[in-house]
């Protein structure tokens, strides 16, 4: 199965950070313009183990709906979201965030696997992984770029 880890240094507290990242109205700001992330539902924040977000983006100018809900829950030192329904077979995102004073070590680990057996390992080698690896690369420099502008954006 595979796994794609990153870590990324945000100048700005743990408190802080996990406040922006545990609030999902704020994927739409680190998800790239192209695949128009649009959130159809959303359930009453707080966020607790069980909550639930449905909405939808754009693949190859396709629509795909995706409904994800958290699993796992430790403010402020992480959360795991599960794709409940979408493109994957699995979908396991591992956020944990590491004190540093003023600024924080975020760690993503995304355990995945795609349907469709061989043609999906062939679609991953081809396509997809690289796609991950973009989607996450832009996520990283929104990260720093939000939180470098206005020391901690919005939540």
């Amino acid at each position: 199965m595979p796994v794609l880890e990153r870590e990324t240094i945000i100048p700005a507290p743990r408190d802080e950070v996990f406040a922006f990242f545990e609030n999902p109205r704020n994927l739409e700001k680190l998800t790239p313009k192209a695949m128009d992330f649009s959130i159809r539902e959303i359930d009453d924040l707080p966020v607790k183990p069980g909550f639930r977000i449905a909405y939808t983006i754009k693949w190859l100018f396709l629509p795909i709906r995706w409904v994800t809900i958290f699993e796992e829950y430790d403010p402020p030192r992480g959360f795991t979201d599960v794709q409940a329904k979408g493109p994957y077979r699995l979908w396991r995102h591992e956020h944990s965030f590491e004190d540093l004073g003023d600024r924080t070590l975020m760690r993503d680990r995304v355990q995945y696997e795609l349907p469709f057996g061989i043609l999906g390992s062939i679609a991953h080698r081809l396509i997809v992984a690289r796609q991950l690896k973009h989607i996450f690369d832009y996520r990283a420099r929104r990260i720093r770029k939000l939180f470098a502008e206005s020391g901690t954006p919005a939540a």
